[in-house]
């Protein structure tokens, strides 16, 4: 089997990936990603429990609610990488998440109190609608927003692009760095003010909007943004003599499985489905196959775009153990796998240990520089100890603008000393890999409100 080009490779993804459609099967239903999840967030996937607990990749399906309580907070991912973030004490449903005739997705999502936060990037012919209060506003061009729904008082505040509002009283134009409140105690009466109050929640919004920005970076072509910056972040593509060109996460070894640890999910009309516990595993898990490698462990050979499954594909292999997926029976309620899906505590600790083979589990989005560099570092000597930053804390923003500028965030301790920043190979693109084809394991190189 010939090895393409890293450029082909991107060329040949993006020309297959705008010939699929990212829905269930054939039909007109779609499933977009719960793509972070902090503190205490749960989900009602309509099957009869009520609410459980949401863990990070699980799919979302339309009628899908989700709610956070006070330490909660979620990012729900669409499949062209625009985003959607809840904080705490806020209550969503996804009432529509559908295909139109012409292959447009349309998306409608109530907010019924709480603040969320909107980038939208709106691909061509997309839709997106959100009812707040007693208004509703839809997209059909890119913008980028913050909510918050109390009471009595609904606040618009526009952070890029501009926005019409269908209120009671008419129709509202908000525009760029201005803020609407509309007053459901007074009959919906509006006030447009020419500037926006910060809110605490604002600079996790920032950071978590520059982290997209800048590992999904020269994706735009691609229908399938959602995970993409989660591949580039915590690992790298490499061509692989006889293979082509697969992706590994940073941190595993020969012995990994990546089916060891996640849950089963249930879902009316679509059975179970199975969601990583690893903060990257969802286009993995959705598209593609899994195939041992010799010498370099399970790795991820991407395709089978035209099919979103729900149970991911691997290849079986006397080489190394797996994780039979086999959705469970008898229930209806979320069944965990391993450790579970994991939650990701709102903020990280100020040290942790990375070790071989946990594949990047624990290390939150953006909170330690240069994932590659420490793959090296925990290949050489099986375990670095670190010291992450908050990871999209309510911190200054300038702290993330340092790290995009090459500045330091997080450090590194050990027997090979400090580690330096930077970021891994994008999807698309080859980086260097260095292995260890011995059982130690295996290890390759490759991460304002604009």
């Amino acid at each position: 089997m010939s090895s393409p080009s890293a450029s082909r490779f991107s060329l040949t993804l993006a020309a297959c990936a705008l010939l699929a459609l990212p829905a269930f099967g054939s039909s007109q239903a779609r499933i977009v990603r719960l793509s972070d999840v902090q503190g205490s967030v749960q989900i009602n996937k309509n099957t009869g429990v009520g609410f459980e607990n949401a863990f990070v990749n699980f799919p979302i399906t339309q009628g899908t609610q989700l709610r956070t309580r006070d330490t909660g907070r979620a990012e729900i991912e669409f499949e062209d990488g625009s985003s959607m973030r809840i904080g705490p004490n806020t209550s969503v449903d996804f009432s529509t998440l559908s295909l139109a005739d012409s292959g447009a997705r349309i998306s409608q999502v109530n907010l019924t109190g709480g603040i969320a936060y909107v980038n939208w990037l709106a691909k061509s012919g997309d839709e997106f609608t959100l009812n707040f209060s007693h208004e509703k506003l839809t997209l059909d061009r890119p913008a980028h927003f913050r909510i918050d729904d109390s009471a009595n008082l609904a606040s618009l505040a526009v952070f890029k692009g501009d926005i019409d509002v269908d209120s009671p009283t008419g129709q509202v134009k908000v525009e760029k760095k201005k803020t609407a409140n509309f007053d459901a105690a007074d009959g919906d009466k509006y006030k447009i003010e020419s500037k926006i109050e910060e809110d605490p929640l604002d600079s996790w919004d920032r950071e978590a909007s520059a982290y997209h920005d800048e590992y999904a970076k020269n994706q735009a072509s691609s229908p399938y943004g959602y995970g993409l910056s989660d591949l580039n972040y915590y690992g790298s593509f490499n061509n692989i003599p006889g293979y082509g060109m697969m992706w590994q996460p940073f941190f595993t070894g020969v012995g990994w499985d990546p089916f060891m640890d996640g849950a089963w999910g249930f879902y009316p009309g679509m059975g179970y489905m199975f969601a990583s516990a690893y903060p990257w595993g969802w286009l993995p898990y959705r598209y593609g196959n899994w195939m041992f490698v010799p010498n370099y462990g399970w790795m991820w050979q991407p395709g089978g775009w035209s099919t979103w499954t729900p149970v991911p594909h691997y290849t079986a292999s006397t080489a190394a153990p797996i994780h039979a997926l086999v959705p469970p029976t008898g229930t209806v309620k979320t069944v965990a796998v391993g450790h579970g899906g994991v939650v990701t505590p709102t903020l990280t600790s100020s040290r942790m240990v990375l070790n071989r083979g946990s594949a990047g589990m624990g290390i939150a989005r953006g909170s330690l520089g240069n994932l590659g560099h420490l793959n090296h570092q925990v290949a050489k000597s099986g375990s670095a100890e670190v010291h992450p930053q908050p990871a999209f804390a309510n911190t200054s923003p300038a702290r993330w603008a340092a790290f995009n500028n090459g500045g330091s965030r997080g450090s590194m301790e050990g027997a090979s000393g400090r580690g330096s920043t930077g970021r891994s190979a994008p999807m698309g693109h080859e980086s260097s890999m260095g292995h260890a084809p011995s059982s130690a394991g295996h290890s390759s190189t490759g991460g304002g409100h604009r």
